[in-house]
């Protein structure tokens, strides 16, 4: 009887150590760890799923967007203990001794096809154009944001990707983007709303014509001239229209979230023969060397997985992706989005859905 106290004693002890093993696994102490987990991989897969839309746009296979609606994990820890003894008297005796622990994990994560008017809606809808030049007054280059985001300005075209290839910006859109880099660099503009006495309100861009460097005055005067705008005028009204009715508006329209993709689709590199076999439209290796076209964002493609990629996706037996150390094209990809989010693109409201763990 005491063998058998002594063994039972012993199960319990061994199986309490299993447990609290097991026990920083689950709980509280698992929240930071599941939390960073599972944020990278949702990050890591609506990189990979944008990516992958980018180039599906430029072998002309329609794009198709899932968002992943919930995501539940839940943890189970079942233990047991066993202990027995056989006592003959005068003889041998013999015990047995058991124990097992498990832990198990059950993700259940819901995925939600984006489809509908208001998601077709959202992908085609134009980019409000106050909220691109409030991404420069937050801090984006606006040569960048305005190369990827408008169709014109004051009546300057930007280079636009079709089927037929990219056609080139006019010769005084990339100038005014460079020049209002520079004026951003020195805090010379900014973006403010201003209401009326009717209570409507107004996106004015503001240009400082005072205290500021005579190269900066330069670059001032000279953007003015581009943008035909008035030369003793310090503020200006942003609307969307393909030209001002005067000398104090700069007129703009905007692209798509669609229109955005194409023309970054524009620029994945592919192989030749997809080019000549006609799966791919032409694109950035056709008109690279054209007056005009200026790069948006570098794609590359290969048979072997990449070593050190930012996002890499696999299609057609390819790899595609974006070089971790390509700062720019980095930074257009991430800009891109972030203007998902600015474009209101969710169907989400009052839909139903059904969520059915798997064990």
């Amino acid at each position: 009887m005491f063998v058998h106290v002594r063994l039972s004693f012993a199960a319990c002890g061994l199986a309490f150590c299993a447990t609290a093993c097991l026990h920083p696994r689950i709980g509280p102490d698992s929240l930071p760890r599941d939390r960073a987990l599972y944020s990278l991989s949702l990050a890591d897969s609506w990189k990979e799923q944008t990516l992958l839309n980018i180039i599906k746009i430029r072998y002309v296979d329609p794009p198709i967007f899932i968002d992943v609606g919930n995501m539940v994990s839940s943890y189970a820890l079942t233990q047991t203990a066993s202990a027995g003894a056989v006592i003959e008297p005068g003889g041998s005796s013999a015990g047995t001794l058991g124990f097992s622990g498990m832990l198990s994990a059950t993700p259940t994560i819901t995925y939600i096809p984006l489809t509908g008017s208001a998601f077709i809606k959202g992908l085609l809808t134009p980019l409000p154009a106050p909220s691109v030049f409030a991404a420069i007054q937050n801090g984006s280059a606006a040569d960048a944001i305005l190369l990827a985001t408008l169709f014109s300005i004051n009546g300057l075209k930007n280079q636009q990707a079709s089927m037929q290839g990219i056609t080139p910006a006019d010769p005084g859109f990339h100038q005014v983007r460079a020049l209002l880099r520079k004026i951003q660099l020195s805090g010379a503009i900014r973006m403010y709303v201003k209401e009326d006495a009717r209570k409507e309100q107004t996106s004015i861009l503001a240009i400082r014509g005072k205290d500021i460097s005579p190269d900066m005055m330069a670059d001032s005067r000279e953007l003015r001239r581009l943008l035909r705008l008035n030369p003793e005028a310090t503020e200006f009204t942003l609307v969307s229209a393909p030209v001002p009715s005067s000398d104090t508006e700069i007129a703009v329209l905007t692209r798509s979230l669609i229109s955005l993709m194409i023309n970054m689709a524009a620029q994945v590199e592919v192989p030749p023969q997809d080019l000549e076999q006609h799966r791919a439209f032409a694109g950035f290796e056709k008109d690279r060397e054209t007056p005009g076209v200026a790069t948006l964002i570098r794609i590359h493609s290969a048979k072997a997985k990449p070593a050190d990629a930012f996002v890499s996706v696999n299609y057609r037996n390819m790899w595609f992706w974006i070089d971790d150390g390509d700062l720019e094209s980095k930074r257009e990809f991430s800009q891109l989005m972030t203007l998902f989010t600015m474009a209101d693109t969710s169907p989400r409201e009052n839909l139903p859905v059904i969520t059915i763990p798997a064990h």
